[in-house]
Parts: structure tokens; C-alpha cells; sequence
């Protein structure tokens, strides 16, 4: 059988949708048969392939069957016109033989991988061995194909290549995304002595208990100190005390086993397990119940715990960071919390500053984060004038940096020209004018002026904590029943933060 025909000659044994013939312009839909017996039907984009083969019959058949599937096709008769090709041109795939002259397909396959990392490259040999195989795999190649080729398994490797591809390079540019949106900025005083602290901390394996309010970037701080570790190859496992109902929190810290309560349907691994020699932040540590946190002390002095609902005990190793905006010692002295845990996570504390205390970072944050929005949503660069972070500089930010990030998010969003002036921040940034609140206060009585004031610290409040109640609580020292009655009290909406008109 001659190359051409295995690869479909004549276009006889490739068929399309309905079993109809495949012609050489090819079908947007096209069946492809993957797993072996799963067919699956999708939309081709055009892909360049390059074929590297010096045998023109091969190269003249895997022509013709990739560009019936709609690919477009270059062709090289060895390793020297492959690498010229792809260091001249864009190319999504090389298909490359191993035995070629002038530059045989190893050594273009190791020129390829220090030059272009991310290019996808498919061996293909006639006289394939194992070793020849795995050398290929050491330099470097996605897969390798032994001559006399399959149709099938050449659009199936084809296919699995640019997906894998395509992926590969969706993965850099989250893990880009996430180290820039990770990435602490500031240099004033207090933000250097943090750097400085984490870069002593992060190496060592102790317990790290990270304090501050709302918003002024614990998580960072515990994804810098993982990062920083020789854990950092290992999973940052995350979990937040305060969103976890008290009745599942054992769950999802220590996991559960197939039955052991109602909806436990399958056996469910841990945040401890997850984390299993990486880090687990646990943030808001302080909302935990007191059964949990009996348990936690457990697997931090042991090293080991059970699912819920199981007898078997696992051990783990997992460095725990943990973060809260509560004052943990006046918890404990409300009985709140324990103490034996506290000294167990508080072996080494960070204490993070408001933004108030670091105004000098907001310039650096102000264009880190304009980037940061604009890269993100796909808008043209905008700049900020020196004016507009004046301003910026004079506001209250009782959200501390989140509150900033939010605002420059707006300020991009709504901004109609390449560059944030102050008279366009004044624009969108709410001005309360203490003045105008009190004429608007005229006629009412010392009562009636006291309950709006409060509604509105109210109506400040919730809105500072994204409608959160429990977090709005926390802030102002109230129970959450007691600032649900006020909220009824004042018309103001649960969970939004905003008064509801049809209350008032």
C-alpha cells in the first residue's frame, strides 16, 4: 500500500458529517473519532502545520489529509528548512521525522525547544524503536508516531496536540494573571518592613497568623509566604472560616466518608488533605466554632486527623497560615476562642497596616491596578494624571485597598478619554458635602437628624462590606440580630446594603 493511499487517496475513506464524502475545501464541522468509540463533532479553526519529512510522498499525503480537515499546511524537506520555517513564520504544529538529511529531526527538535518552548512538536519514524522514542520524549516531543501512519490516529494526535497547546498557554496566562493580580505594591515604610518580614518567615516552616482589617491584603501576604517557601511547587489551599456554615466546616476542613451524613453521597478529601505538603490559609480563622477549632489544634500538634464519619487517621503535612480582622485575644477573653490554638498559629504574627496608614503606596497602586483592569477587560491603556491621585490621596478608604481597586476599576470603566483627570474622578467619585447633609437636615428634630445619621452609617457601612451583614456587624460591634433590627428598623434592604424605597 502505497503512502497515499493509507491517507486516504482519492478522498474515498475520509467521509464527513452524514457519511457524505469530505472534498478538499473541507467542512466547518467535522467528525473526528476520539477514545476510539466516541465521536465527537466540532468547529476547526485554521491551524498552520508544519510537515518536516523528505520523503515528498509522505509529505504530499499528509498535505492532502490535513488540508482536507481545513488545516493549512508548509512543507520542509529536513531539520535546517524546519527551523528556518518556524523561526520566520507562526506555526501551531510540526510534524517531523526523525531521519532526515543535512539536520536530522533530534537535532531540530532540540533547537525548537530552547528557542520556542511553547511550539508543539510530533515525532514520526519508519524505523521506530523504543529508545529512539524515548529520546525523542527526553528533548522534548508531544508525541510519536510510527510509520506506516494511521489516519486516524494522525487527526486524532493532531487534534490532542493543539488542544494540549492551546491549554498550555491558556494555564501561562492565568498563572500570569494570578501573579500579577497577587503581585504586593508599596513601598512606604510599613509595607518594606512586611516584605522584609515575609522574606525571613516564608523559607521556615512556622505557623504564620496574619491580622488586619477588610481589605488590606492578607491573602496576599499568605500566597507571598507559600510562594516564597519550598513549598511553593505544592498546593495553596484556601478556605473561608466565615462563609463555611458551622455544621459543614468539619467537612470541609478534615473531609467525610460515603454515608456519614445526610447528602454524603461519595467519600469527600479535606482542605488538610488537599493541602498535603503545602500550605492551607484559613482565612477568617476567627468566626471557626469551637469543636472545630478543638479539632484543628489536633492536626497542628499531630499531624494527623480523621474524616468525618471514618475511623481511619491520616497523616499530613501542611504548614497552616491564618488570617482574621478580629481581635483574637479579646475573643479569647470572650471565651470565643481557644487559647491553646492561638499561640499554636500565632508563632509568628503580621499585623497589616490600613490604607490610611500607607497613603503613600496609593500612587503605585492607582496605576498597578488602572493596568491591571484595562489588560483584563481589553481596554486601551488609560493613564491618571497627578491631580486625579491627589484626590485620590484626600479620600477616607474605610475598604482599605479593595475599596481603591474597586474605585480605579470604575474610574477605567466609565472614563471616555485616555487619561483620568481630577475634574473626571470628581466626576464619578461620590462627594458627601458635609454642608449640603446639613441643609438637607434643616427642619428635622435632634431625633429625626440622630436616626438619619445612623440609617446612613448604616447604609456606609453594609456598602464598605459589599452587603455582607455578618462582616458589617463584626465592623461596627454589634450582634447580627441586633443590626438586622436596625437595618428593618430603617428600611434598609438585607444584603444589598441599600434603603428600600418601599419601605421608607
Amino acid at each position: 500500500m502505497s503512502p497515499h493511499e493509507r491517507f486516504g487517496g482519492g478522498g474515498s475513506s475520509l467521509r464527513g458529517p452524514l457519511g457524505r464524502p469530505v472534498g478538499p475545501a473541507g467542512f466547518a464541522v467535522r467528525v473526528t473519532l476520539a477514545f476510539c468509540s466516541e465521536v465527537r463533532f466540532s468547529f476547526w479553526a485554521m491551524h498552520t502545520i508544519l510537515i518536516a519529512d523528505d520523503e515528498p510522498n509522505i509529505r504530499k499525503s499528509l498535505d492532502r489529509v490535513l488540508s482536507m480537515e481545513g488545516y493549512k499546511v508548509i512543507q520542509a524537506t529536513n531539520g535546517k528548512e524546519a527551523l528556518d520555517v518556524v523561526r520566520r513564520r507562526a506555526v501551531d504544529l510540526v510534524l517531523m521525522d526523525v531521519l532526515m538529511p543535512e539536520l536530522d529531526g533530534l537535532g531540530a527538535l532540540g533547537s525548537m525547544r530552547e528557542e520556542l518552548v511553547e511550539l508543539p512538536v510530533v515525532m514520526m519514524s519508519g524505523n521506530a524503536t523504543i529508545e529512539s522514542a524515548v529520546q525523542a520524549t527526553r528533548l522534548g516531543a508531544l508525541d510519536f508516531l510510527e510509520k506506516p501512519l494511521s489516519t486516524d490516529k494522525l487527526l486524532i494526535t493532531v487534534s490532542n496536540a493543539l488542544r494540549f497547546a492551546r491549554l498550555t498557554r491558556e494555564h501561562a496566562e492565568l498563572a500570569r494573571r494570578a501573579r500579577d493580580d497577587g503581585e504586593m505594591i508599596g513601598s512606604s515604610p510599613r509595607m518594606r518592613a512586611i516584605s522584609a518580614m515575609i522574606d525571613k518567615i516564608a523559607p521556615s516552616q512556622g505557623r504564620v497568623l496574619i491580622t488586619g482589617a477588610n481589605g488590606t491584603g492578607k491573602e496576599l501576604v499568605a500566597r507571598a509566604i507559600h510562594e516564597g517557601s519550598g513549598r511553593a511547587g505544592a498546593p495553596f489551599v484556601k478556605l473561608n472560616c466565615a462563609a463555611i456554615p458551622s455544621e459543614l466546616i468539619e467537612s470541609e476542613l478534615f473531609g467525610h466518608e460515603k454515608g456519614a451524613f445526610s447528602g454524603a453521597v461519595r467519600m469527600r478529601r479535606g482542605k488538610f488533605e488537599l493541602a498535603d505538603t503545602g500550605t492551607l490559609f484559613l482565612d477568617e480563622i476567627g468566626d471557626m466554632s469551637l469543636s472545630a477549632q478543638a479539632k484543628v489544634l489536633r492536626v497542628l500538634q499531630e499531624s494527623e486527623l480523621e474524616r468525618v464519619g471514618g475511623a481511619e487517621t491520616l497523616r499530613v503535612d501542611v504548614r497552616v497560615v491564618a488570617a482574621t480582622n478580629k481581635d483574637l485575644l479579646a475573643e479569647i477573653e470572650r471565651g470565643t476562642f481557644r487559647e491553646d490554638l492561638y499561640y499554636r498559629l500565632a508563632v509568628v504574627p503580621i499585623e497589616l497596616p490600613t490604607l490610611e496608614e500607607r497613603k503613600d503606596d496609593i500612587p503605585a497602586l492607582c496605576r498597578h491596578f488602572l493596568h491591571l483592569v484595562c489588560r483584563q477587560n481589553g481596554f486601551r491603556e488609560v493613564s491618571i494624571t497627578e491631580g486625579a491621585i491627589g484626590l485620590l490621596m484626600q479620600r477616607r478608604w474605610p475598604g482599605n485597598v479593595r475599596e481603591l481597586r474597586n474605585v480605579i476599576e470604575r474610574l477605567a470603566i466609565l472614563s471616555t478619554e485616555p487619561e483620568i483627570t481630577e475634574e473626571g474622578a470628581r466626576l464619578v467619585l461620590p462627594q458627601a458635602s458635609a454642608p449640603r447633609q446639613r441643609r438637607a437636615l434643616a427642619g428635622l428634630s435632634l431625633r429625626e437628624q440622630l436616626a438619619a445619621a445612623e440609617r446612613q452609617l448604616l447604609v456606609d457601612a453594609l456598602s464598605d462590606e459589599d452587603g455582607n451583614v455578618a462582616a458589617t456587624a463584626r465592623s461596627l460591634g454589634l450582634e447580627r440580630s441586633h443590626l438586622y433590627k436596625k437595618m428593618r428598623a430603617f428600611g434598609i434592604s438585607p444584603g444589598t446594603g441599600k434603603i428600600d424605597e418601599d419601605e421608607e
